[in-house]
């Protein structure tokens, strides 16, 4: 039987500290931008809404659809609820964070799926690397929306 992992642990794995300790914005930060693939951001990028999303979104997607669909339909939810939050501040109807998560859902799969990696580079090579895919991502969609 699978253990569940609780949101604590789940922290201190993506993290390397525990939950709300000193240093903790700074671990995410640098284990994200830091990481060696795209792929390996996203597993370090905000570890309490990863975690939420990955038992409430992508583990039931994944039951009923293709692992990759789940990944871009999870990343898909994340923008969504992203708009829906900016909505409602500015009582605007805003749809930039659905399209753009739900590329960087498919960059993600691609990144993995074709083992791309920069983990040799130094980190702030990688940093700059992540940090791009992000903005290029970013640029197609307002392109687009």
């Amino acid at each position: 039987m699978h253990k569940t992992i609780t949101l604590a642990e789940y922290v201190r794995k993506r993290n390397g500290v525990a939950l709300g300790a000193s240093g903790s914005m700074t671990n995410m930060l640098k284990r994200s931008f830091g990481a060696s693939s795209f792929y390996l951001f996203w597993q370090y990028w905000n570890p309490i809404w990863g975690y939420y999303l990955s038992r409430k979104i992508m583990k039931p997607l994944s039951q009923v659809l293709p692992v990759w669909l789940a990944i871009v339909m999870t990343f898909a939810v994340s923008g969504a609820l992203h708009d829906l939050a900016i909505t409602i501040v500015k009582w605007q109807l805003t749809l930039l964070f659905t399209p753009w998560f739900s590329l960087m859902g498919v960059i993600v799969l691609l990144t993995k799926k074709f083992r791309i990696s920069f983990g040799e580079h130094h980190w702030l090579f990688r940093a700059s690397i992540n940090l791009l895919i992000i903005v290029v991502c970013l640029a197609i969609t307002r392109q687009y929306t």
